[in-house]
């Protein structure tokens, strides 16, 4: 039971309307409704103002609902106005006004921290969003996220979040990430590749997106068609017997040389693919091609390394 609450509020009654934040949520509900390959990846439920009311009561009803039961994942992404008052950061629902401006995200760390779901994702492009999971009552100085809590917020508690084009900048990222630019070579995509991905993009100049998490394991967001056979992947502990091994090359791996062995032929071309991805490389030659007519040796790049350890214990 995977399920996902999206909304989008442009239309406020007493605040300056916006013009980005349905298309935002329009998007993330598109791609987070399945996965590459066409199957069902979250039940999604999306509410979005554009002209119509998205009621401080109507949408803590449908977070409550979001929290409630044991779901393997409860996801909440909130496109719209934030604020910080008195008592905290605040996400503003269409009817706000002053003194009552919407939803605290004190309350909503809170449905979050005591839901029985697995893994519980908060994810908010608004301004002051980044004020999330750290409460009023403790000076704002410190998060406390129980087991299980990810929050990702498109800037810091003190920063504006910013629209360009007619889309948030955070959710275009956050959009490319999950269509596959911020996919392992597994396919998956989660929070934290979402993370590093976005803020790489971000200048020093721009916002800030904040990543917080209390988990011992990350769950995926999405996946889509892995970069390379995984039963090609799986074959980095064959030819590699230890991560420090080099695998030796010679002529008869290339097909362009006269007495190539077609077997050593086979190998060649998937050890050339995991060339292509970054967890092999030549030893003493730039290409693979001169390390073979060479008589050199291949072996395992730094991430070459991590995947054979993920390989070794069945992740892969």
């Amino acid at each position: 039971m995977r399920k996902a609450l999206i909304v989008g509020v442009d239309h406020y009654d007493n605040f300056n309307n916006l013009s980005g934040c349905v298309r935002d949520a329009t998007e993330v509900a598109t791609v987070l409704e399945f996965n590459g390959d066409g199957t069902r990846n979250f039940d999604v439920r999306t509410l979005v103002s554009s002209s119509d009311t998205i009621t401080r009561s109507k949408l803590k009803e449908s977070i409550e609902l979001l929290f409630h039961g044991e779901n393997d994942v409860a996801l909440l992404y909130f496109s719209g106005h934030g604020t910080v008052t008195s008592t905290g950061g605040k996400i503003v629902t269409t009817d706000a006004r002053r003194y009552d401006e919407g939803i605290s995200m004190d309350e909503i760390l809170t449905l979050a921290n005591d839901s029985r779901s697995k893994d519980r994702i908060i994810i908010l492009d608004c301004c002051f969003s980044g004020s999330f999971g750290s409460p009023a009552v403790t000076g704002g100085v410190a998060t406390q996220l129980k087991d299980g809590v990810t929050v990702m917020t498109a800037s810091r508690p003190d920063e504006p979040a910013i629209e360009r084009g007619g889309q948030g900048v955070f959710t275009s990222l956050l959009v490319d990430g999950l269509q596959g630019s911020a996919a392992d070579l597994r396919g998956y995509i989660t929070p934290g590749s979402i993370y590093a991905y976005v803020d790489s993009a971000l200048g020093a100049w721009e916002q800030r997106p904040v990543f917080k998490t209390s988990v011992s394991r990350f769950t995926h967001l999405r996946q889509i068609q892995p970069v390379i056979a995984l039963d090609i992947l799986r074959k980095l502990t064959t030819y590699f017997p230890s991560p420090e091994h080099e695998f030796p090359l010679n002529p008869t791996f290339e097909d362009t040389i006269d007495g190539f062995d077609p077997k050593n032929v086979a190998v060649f071309k998937e050890l050339q693919k995991m060339v292509q991805v970054g967890l092999v490389k030549p030893v003493g030659e730039d290409h693979m091609y001169w390390a073979a007519v060479n008589s050199k040796s291949c072996r395992l790049s730094a991430l070459g390394w991590q995947y054979w350890r993920m390989v070794k214990e069945n992740r892969v």
